[in-house]
């Protein structure tokens, strides 16, 4: 895969949120993503985001536009030095939460992508990257 364009992001409180899903919203329509494929990126992107402020206070957001074999997509690592996640595999259940959510982020986000990665050690924080590619 090759990486087209990059952006780097802190998030560290709701305001940077808001700009990154913004900034987010310009790189899918830069590679001519599809409203609904926009709406599915932005709104999987925002429940990360939103979980790594909730649980780990603060992180950073890479935005990549990137090049697979036969299209362009956009690729988002969420890195953070959080708590990190226990039982990744409980945590991809429909329903699990371990806050005062309905359990939808991590297993809904991993259904509005087409690729969706997390890595997690307890004490260390957590990466997860998710690709929308701009016909997926």
């Amino acid at each position: 895969m090759i990486v087209l364009s990059s952006d780097n992001m802190r998030i560290a409180k709701e305001l940077d949120m808001v700009v990154f899903r913004n900034r987010l919203k310009e790189f899918a329509v830069k590679i001519g993503m599809g409203l609904v494929n926009q709406t599915k990126l932005i709104t999987a992107a925002s429940e990360l985001s939103r979980n790594m402020l909730r649980y780990a206070g603060e992180g950073t957001v890479l935005i990549e536009i990137v090049n697979g074999q036969r299209q362009n997509g956009v690729r988002v690592t969420f890195s953070d030095k959080g708590p990190g996640i226990p039982d990744i595999d409980q945590a991809m259940k429909d329903g699990f939460s371990t806050g005062k959510s309905l359990g939808l982020g991590l297993p809904g986000a991993r259904r509005l992508v087409n690729e969706f990665d997390i890595k997690s050690t307890v004490g260390k924080g957590t990466t997860i990257t998710i690709t929308k590619w701009k016909n997926g």
